[in-house]
């Protein structure tokens, strides 16, 4: 003992103290962590969190409230999309099938999804990617950038934001749930070659691009995320 005077003592006794404290403020799990972000079920359980109900990851179809008539159910939609026409019938379809699913936060979240693919798809992001694509989407995107990566080349990209996303035809295929979009996004990309070199677009312009993709979601199944099914670039 003749090696510790008072004053080490005293730090030691300290550092001990701070120790316990730090680890019970941030060492330990309560179980309340929020889950991982959900991109297609955000705007689902904001509007859930507004009217006091719980924030679930997986939103179930539920039945209709008592009092609640038909065309109620469908105030929303008829809101978003002219009643009588193809687009109304489908979504009406759709709700059917999923009596949570409602067509703006739909697009809200798929707006999101939009802008995570992209970038995904420049980063030649494969797990992100995976959890957002169809199996045969999914395939296609992998060759893209398994060849692109073959030859070296990178693309520098940057996302400027969506001017437009409307909903363009919607319907059900069996159990599956199938929304079409028309977006339109501004974009800054450029693809450089080994040596560093632009060979395709432009790193300082900002670029309109035209997309239409299909999102598609089995309505039987307790998983609520929508999968790109389809893409299509027009000119």
């Amino acid at each position: 003992m003749e090696f510790f005077d008072f004053g080490t003592i005293f730090f030691l006794i300290a550092a001990v103290v701070i120790f316990f404290q730090l680890r019970n403020v941030l060492g330990r799990r309560t179980g309340n962590e929020r889950p991982p972000f959900d991109p297609y079920t955000a705007a689902r359980n904001r509007s859930q969190d507004a009217n006091g109900k719980s924030e679930n990851v997986v939103s179930l179809p539920r039945k209709r409230a008592a009092g609640e008539t038909g065309e109620e159910a469908y105030a929303a939609i008829d809101a978003f999309a002219q009643p009588g026409t193809d687009l109304n019938k489908g979504l009406r379809a759709i709700k059917d099938a999923d009596a949570s699913f409602e067509p703006k936060g739909f697009v809200d979240g798929a707006k999101m999804a939009y802008e995570m693919i992209v970038m995904a798809y420049a980063d030649g992001d494969r797990k992100t990617l995976k959890n957002l694509l169809s199996r045969e989407v999914f395939d296609g995107f992998v060759a893209a950038i398994s060849d692109r990566e073959g030859r070296s080349e990178k693309i520098q990209s940057s996302f400027v934001g969506i001017d437009k996303a409307d909903i363009v035809s919607a319907e059900m295929k069996g159990s599956e749930a199938h929304v079409t979009l028309r977006i339109v996004s501004e974009l800054i990309s450029a693809t450089r070659d080994k040596a560093g070199t632009v060979i395709d677009g432009d790193p300082e312009t900002v670029a309109e691009v035209k997309d239409v993709w299909t999102f598609a979601r089995d309505t039987r199944s307790r998983d609520p995320n929508w999968k790109l099914v389809a893409t299509e670039e027009e000119d």
